[in-house]
């Protein structure tokens, strides 16, 4: 049974720097990616990375930054310049095989809470 498990959230103030990591135990996943979700919205995609290649969404290109260390099975989210409207809780997310990112035949962390605010 694949676990994934986050860490590294925590208070910054804006334009501070977090790197969040989340520890892949169990198995191995090809696909991974990293969402979020503030108080009172729905779940958003942030980043993902598929083999070797990563991609990040519009509202954090260039400020965050997404990559992994195979050997050691994390999977990393280095964020600078943080924006009170990052704050929300980051989760990692890896599909089965044959199943889609996020989706429900998905592994996820727990979560861990990233609050920017002065």
């Amino acid at each position: 049974q694949v676990q994934l498990v986050e860490s590294g959230g925590g208070l910054v103030q804006p334009g501070g720097s977090l790197r969040l990591s989340c520890v892949v135990s169990g198995g191995t996943l090809r696909t991974m990616g990293w969402y979020r979700q503030s108080p009172g919205k729905q779940r958003e995609l942030v980043a993902f990375i598929q083999g070797d290649d990563s991609t990040v969404v519009n509202s954090v290109k260039g400020r965050f930054t997404i990559s992994r260390d195979n050997a050691k099975k994390i999977m990393y989210l280095q964020m600078v310049s943080l924006k009170t409207e990052d704050t929300a809780v980051y989760y990692c997310n890896g599909p089965r095989d044959g199943y889609g990112l996020g989706s429900a035949n998905s592994y996820w962390g727990q979560g861990t809470q990233v609050t920017v605010s002065s």
